[in-house]
């Protein structure tokens, strides 16, 4: 994989990433794997960042991944290995630098997503969760990208690309493969590889979380209607007891307190709360 940015250095690639770590490997990983445990008081809660640590690593979750996470969080390999088969995010083989999904469903497909489809699949020469011969893009058919105010629309690696048709979508594998830096229309100012998606899925941050807008016009449309408006939800049935409460204890009327239930007590573990 190219591109590792702010990652730390983990040493050079294995030729088989089925073979074990090196002791460079091994070390950096187990430093990072300490902070993501650290975040759980169990640390079995940790397996989710933990597979995406690796993955960071690897490019995929590969065999001696699974083992190391098993080993980290005391669980069996084939409980790691279940959960991992059981997201589409975490991948079985070697993936591209480039996760690019396509939303068919059922809005992007109306307005063109099905042709975008056919478009890229027949230019990169690949189908579904295939990967190009270079490495650089693997293709995904995806049932919804969560945008659907800018339909059709497109994904790489997590990053939006609104309003698309086939020749902008091509367009932008194009520009990916040939490693030029790409902006997407929200979000970071370019879109990061694979492999650096994933160490910040771990829970490590890249410094880019101000980039560009989170949300465009479309999305906020409502919110701006209401502010105009001076529209409002009715509040819960437990914000208006928090909000009683919290008037009886000198709160102004009107305003609420930060939380509808309270925080964990400071050694509280799993389990400890009682169900009536």
């Amino acid at each position: 994989m190219s591109g590792h940015g702010n990652r730390p250095n983990y040493g050079t690639e294995p030729a088989r990433p089925t073979q074990p770590y090196t002791a460079e490997q091994l070390a950096q990983l187990r430093e990072d794997a300490a902070q993501v445990v650290g975040r759980y008081p169990d640390k079995r809660s940790a397996l989710l960042p933990l597979l995406h640590l690796v993955q960071s690593v690897d490019g995929y979750i590969s065999p001696r991944g699974i083992d190391f996470c098993a080993e980290v969080i005391g669980v069996p390999a084939a409980q790691v290995s279940g959960v991992a088969t059981f997201y589409t995010q975490y991948k079985r083989f070697p993936n591209g630098d480039y996760t690019v999904g396509v939303c068919t469903n059922t809005l992007c497909a109306v307005m063109g997503g099905d042709a975008i489809w056919q478009a890229v699949s027949d230019h990169l020469g690949i189908g579904h969760d295939e990967t190009t011969s270079d490495g650089r893009i693997t293709l995904e058919r995806v049932e919804c990208n969560a945008a659907c105010d800018y339909a059709p629309v497109v994904m790489a690696n997590w990053e939006f690309f609104d309003n698309q048709t086939p020749e902008t979508t091509i367009a932008l594998v194009d520009a990916l493969r040939a490693g030029e830096d790409v902006r997407p229309t929200r979000g970071a100012d370019k879109v990061h590889t694979f492999t650096e998606v994933s160490r910040v899925l771990a829970g490590f941050p890249d410094g880019h979380v101000h980039e560009g807008p989170g949300a465009g016009p479309a999305s906020l449309r409502g919110l701006r209607l209401a502010h105009e408006k001076g529209w409002t939800a009715p509040p819960s049935e437990q914000q208006e007891r928090t909000r009683s409460e919290d008037t009886s204890e000198g709160l102004a009327r009107g305003r609420y307190s930060s939380q509808d239930t309270p925080a964990n007590a400071p050694n509280e573990k799993p389990g400890d709360g009682k169900v009536d």
